[in-house]
């Protein structure tokens, strides 16, 4: 978070003198008389550290500045602060689990959400452009690939329910030559990440298909059924890459083409190296290799640009508090500070950083890579970028128009980047095999 951007302070006395009786809490002492952002950051950073080195006492010392400074129901800084000590409380509760839970934060790491309703969901979707943009992209980016086919297979792997493709679906039914057939294939099981909705794969399906016939388009909803271990349910995505993508489990058909479309969802693919072999791979690569032997017509990948897989706390916790600042601070452009939107969507958010921060192992499901890093693993996997034509440029303007003015977007690299106040925050890139391209 660049200290500009969030430099209102919250002023504040100490009134727990232990703090200041130590050498060690230099920097606490530092920091009670002015809490901006900077130095928020700096003492997360320094109660990472003492949790790393099982400081149990310093840490607390920390907690108990934060937590005077930390408020869900305050600016942005505050409220983004309370989810970060939220999060050291869940992880300092595993390494002494008594003493830490005096600050009012859950220990358990999970944040309970009610299931939301279709209705809900859509407005959810539009609350930000952070899902939209994404849709938009790769909607025009599918329905250019696909141009002169008359059967698309689009393989979904996303995390909010589908609510992509009545968009597509609409401009499928306006061809002058009349709309292809659709058919869309999602797997049973998602990560176990909001939003959550009251509805059932199939449900979701049916209402689709009901919205396709009305468009008078041809259309075939499919689920790949399997099921998660239920002792380990998030590296399911590691299982599914392995036994259900594959041309039989898929139905591929020779008459259509496949399309492939990773919205907020490769992400939760294990990236460390399996085995210990110079030739072992990670799910995420093994995943791509996968992809590329369907021989699909195009695949979209879309996500947010930010590198929160590293093994060191301190490490996530910089790169955390300097990208999760964004949507924070955008909800409080158009938003009061008890509106319940808004209240729930930082509490996803906060489930987010609960993750990145409180878990590690397979529990820490949350391993973003920023686009650059994204790009080169697509082209080390033998694909090769589409670029967004001009006319994608425009829908996604258009789309931003109707958002605060703080949002913008910018073209380089070969891919889409959604930004805030000229901060990145969301990437779209499109890629085909190699040799595919022409």
């Amino acid at each position: 978070m660049k200290t500009e951007l969030r430099g209102n302070t919250t002023s504040m006395s100490p009134q727990n003198p232990s703090l200041c009786s130590t050498p060690q809490t230099s920097l606490l002492r530092g920091c009670l008389g002015s809490l901006d952002g900077a130095c928020i950051e700096k003492l997360l950073l320094h109660c990472a550290s003492a949790l790393e080195s099982n400081d149990i006492t310093l840490a607390q010392q920390v907690m108990w500045v934060l937590n005077n400074v930390a408020s869900s129901a305050g600016d942005p800084n505050q409220r983004l602060t309370s989810w970060f000590l939220r999060a050291l409380i869940a992880r300092s509760s595993r390494v002494c689990p008594t003493p830490m839970n005096s600050f009012g934060g859950s220990s358990s790491g999970t944040v309970q959400r009610r299931l939301m309703s279709v209705t809900e969901l859509a407005g959810y979707v539009d609350l930000l452009p952070w899902h939209r943009f994404g849709f938009c992209a790769s909607n025009r980016a599918i329905n250019n690939a696909t141009q002169g086919y008359f059967k698309v297979h689009i393989l979904d792997l996303s995390i909010t329910h589908c609510m992509q493709w009545p968009t597509l679906i609409d401009a499928l039914a306006k061809r002058p030559e009349g709309p292809p057939s659709l058919r869309i294939s999602v797997p049973s099981w998602r990560p176990l990440v909001p939003p959550f909705l009251d509805l059932s794969c199939e449900e979701v399906g049916q209402r689709l298909s009901n919205f396709a016939k009305f468009r008078e388009v041809p259309f075939e909803f499919n689920v790949i059924e399997d099921s998660p271990s239920k002792e380990h349910p998030n590296v399911y995505c590691d299982n599914f890459v392995l036994s259900q993508l594959s041309p039989s489990s898929l139905q591929l058909r020779e008459d259509e083409i496949l399309v492939v479309n990773c919205q907020n969802w490769l992400r939760y693919l294990p990236d460390e190296q399996k085995g210990n072999s110079i030739h072992s791979t990670s799910s995420r690569d093994a995943f791509l290799d996968v992809v590329q032997g369907l021989n699909p017509r195009i695949i979209t990948v879309v996500d947010e640009d930010s590198d929160l897989g590293a093994s060191s706390l301190t490490s996530r916790i910089t790169t955390c508090f300097n990208f999760l600042w964004i949507p924070f601070d955008a909800l409080e452009t158009f938003l009061p500070k008890d509106s319940c939107q808004r209240v729930e969507y930082e509490a996803d958010i906060g489930q987010k950083i609960e993750n990145i921060i409180g878990f590690e192992g397979n529990q820490r499901i949350e391993r973003l890579e920023s686009g650059l890093n994204l790009s080169q693993r697509m082209k080390n996997a033998g694909f090769v970028n589409v670029p967004f034509c001009e006319e994608t440029v425009r829908e996604v303007k258009f789309l931003l128009d109707e958002h605060a003015s703080g949002w913008g977007m910018k073209n380089e690299d070969d891919m889409l980047m959604l930004t805030w106040k000229g901060h990145n925050s969301v990437y779209a890139t499109a890629w085909v095999p190699y040799g595919f391209e022409a």
